[in-house]
């Protein structure tokens, strides 16, 4: 069985393709782009068949050079919400998303690609229906754009699809492997290293109508995002677009505390910590909620997974305290 996996030395491939070898899958290819060499770092314990550069796979995929491939897992894409090169944006999240479907429907081979809950934007209702996309940035409009074109062409539910197409709307998704997207790693991520450096961490102070710290998100543990992806795999009858996130919202706050409380242990302190508690040991700090994010920032999300759950998708999802200190454990062990 070949498998593809484009954004295979990102954060979420990586995390697919260790998911993979943990079911004895190898043969995979993994597709990406080097130019920032240090994310080998994430491929280094993985097992793949090839690597090929992604400036040169989708025309060979197209072309059939690789023979019969069963599923595609599209996690290739410019995920950075700041940037505004809109051409760059649509090249990378639209057009070459487009060609890849086209290529695997013609080819017989399943694709499960990345989406954003970023379609949603500034709506305050989280379900995939066109009436709540309001995306907020050119990255937010290039991944809504695809899941348009696919709607028009395989039907609202992508029922028409020849072989399995699955979009997958992340939320805040949180975990290992993420280190080399810098200022788009996760604010668990940044929140180890502000800690270790400064010994404190840092959140946006009040924002849109929300207190200190009280912007609330749905985040979600990049090893519930790969065990969703590869229920999909297993279930090939089932298509369609679905959200991935916890469906439950909670505050920067709780991220903070959790990671906080991780340290704090992993040093010998073992006293429970409260957010009053962390204040007062000046534990948590509040930054002035910067201007360039004003009016592009979502303080609100919370998947709906009323379509996941109807389509037979029941795996459960870890909280914020679990997840966040299952990935402080993981940081502290790298750094060691």
């Amino acid at each position: 069985m070949k498998i593809v996996v484009t954004g295979a030395a990102g954060f979420i491939g990586s995390n697919i393709i260790k998911g993979l070898n943990a079911r004895g899958i190898d043969e995979i290819i993994a597709v990406d782009d080097l130019s920032e060499g240090d994310k080998f770092r994430n491929l280094a314990d993985l097992q793949i068949a090839d690597y090929v550069d992604a400036d040169d796979f989708y025309e060979l995929f197209a072309e059939g050079a690789y023979g019969q491939v069963e599923a595609v897992f599209h996690e290739g894409a410019c995920s950075d919400t700041m940037e505004l090169d809109g051409k760059f944006m649509m090249d990378n999240n639209y057009t070459l998303s487009c060609e890849l479907f086209h290529t695997c429907q013609a080819q017989g081979t399943r694709l499960l690609y990345a989406s954003s809950a970023a379609t949603y934007g500034g709506s305050d209702t989280f379900r995939e229906s066109p009436e709540f996309e309001k995306p907020l940035n050119v990255y937010g409009y290039s991944k809504l754009l695809f899941d348009q074109r696919l709607r028009r062409e395989l039907g609202a539910g992508f029922q028409n699809a020849q072989t399995q197409v699955v979009g997958f709307r992340y939320f805040n998704v949180y975990g290992p492997r993420e280190q080399h997207k810098g200022r788009m790693a996760s604010v668990a991520f940044h929140q180890f290293h502000q800690f270790r450096n400064e010994g404190k961490v840092k959140l946006f102070a009040e924002y849109g109508g929300y207190g200190p710290g009280g912007q609330m998100r749905d985040f979600v543990y990049v090893d519930d995002v790969v065990a969703v992806n590869l229920w999909f795999f297993d279930h090939p009858e089932k298509s369609g677009l679905f959200n991935l996130g916890t469906g439950r919202a909670q505050p920067f706050n709780d991220v903070a505390l959790g990671v906080v409380q991780t340290l704090q242990q992993l040093k010998g302190q073992t006293q429970p910590l409260t957010l009053d508690k962390a204040l007062a040991q000046d534990l948590i700090d509040y930054i002035t909620f910067p201007s360039a994010l004003v009016g592009k920032y979502q303080s609100y999300t919370q998947a709906d997974l009323s379509a996941l759950r109807a389509a037979g998708c029941d795996l459960p999802f870890a909280d914020v305290a679990t997840g966040v200190a299952s990935y402080m454990h993981w940081l502290a062990a790298q750094t060691a």
